[in-house]
């Protein structure tokens, strides 16, 4: 037998669907949007003060007067000094360290953006034999770490005399950093059509003009983030540089932080107002890239 089901009279109001209870109503849409946004923002203000931390931790224990006062923050709280940036510019070889390390960054970078440049845009366009191998022998190159290849390539630069030069280091860090660019670029190379080449043959310009005048102005922001990574290689290393410069006067700013510290003395106020020097150059050159670092290291991945 079925059961008849008597509708509800009129101007009653409906009631919940058998088995449904008030407490089950969906939340409203916007209450949902608000908490996801209001984690979303706490994550990403904790992960933004982690990675802030250590910067703001060094420039504030470089206004520490002594250079124990890291043990004690309270110190440097209640008496701050820019005593140690004087000291730092004025009786210390930091002018002649800046120097170098300018001259053997921005050298590193020159050469090593046309060095990977090049031999990314042969390989992007051109056919010739070994040319599926080459990327890959940059690739193994990576794999050796720094202590394997220090004795050997000291030894090169020994008998080549390029030992406490700008030239011997500049093609240390260009060793470095030319697989690695030559690699990012060659992708971003794959993305520009090659009816562009085709048009500058038509012109008549040959492959190196082709390469000059029409390829080079559309990768800036893959030469840009080449630029940007040869010069932190450059800017930052210590190891090649603490054992290829052998005098004081072709200290980088890296070895020269090494002065600071001894087997009986650490001048901890004194280094920490150095690396925040040291940075400042580093900041402006990502100062200066960032608009094309996103688009040059995402373009490079859309096609292989």
């Amino acid at each position: 037998m079925t059961a008849v089901t008597t509708p509800p009279a009129a101007g009653t109001p409906a009631g919940p669907p058998p088995g449904d209870t008030a407490g089950s109503a969906p939340r409203p849409l916007g209450k949902r949007r608000g908490a996801s946004s209001a984690g979303l923002h706490a994550l990403l203000g904790v992960s933004a003060f982690i990675a802030v931390f250590p910067i703001l931790w060094i420039f504030y224990v470089s206004l520490g007067a002594d250079k124990n006062d890291y043990q004690h923050p309270s110190r440097i709280w209640d008496n701050p000094t820019l005593g140690n940036y004087s000291h730092v510019l004025k009786d210390t070889g930091f002018g002649t360290w800046m120097l170098n390390s300018l001259i053997v960054a921005f050298g590193t970078m020159l050469i090593g953006v046309l060095i990977a440049a090049s031999a990314a845009y042969a390989v992007s366009r051109m056919k010739f034999l070994g040319r599926g191998s080459l990327m890959y022998t940059f690739l193994l190159t990576q794999m050796f770490p720094v202590a394997v290849l220090m004795v050997p390539l000291y030894k090169i630069m020994g008998s080549l005399g390029l030992l406490d030069t700008y030239g011997g280091l500049i093609v240390i860090y260009c060793s470095t950093a030319v697989p690695y660019c030559a690699w990012l670029l060659k992708g971003y190379f794959d993305t520009i059509p090659a009816d562009i080449d085709e048009a500058g043959r038509i012109d008549g310009l040959n492959p190196f003009g082709t390469f000059w005048r029409l390829i080079l102005p559309l990768a800036r922001p893959g030469l840009a983030v080449a630029a940007f990574y040869t010069f932190i290689t450059a800017w930052g290393e210590v190891a090649f540089a603490s054992k290829f410069m052998l005098t004081e006067e072709k200290y980088t700013l890296a070895v020269g932080l090494q002065t600071y510290i001894s087997q009986f003395n650490s001048q901890w106020n004194y280094l920490a107002a150095t690396s925040v020097l040291i940075a400042i150059p580093a900041g402006l050159v990502f100062y200066v890239a960032q608009k094309h670092l996103v688009a040059g290291l995402t373009a490079g991945g859309t096609k292989s």
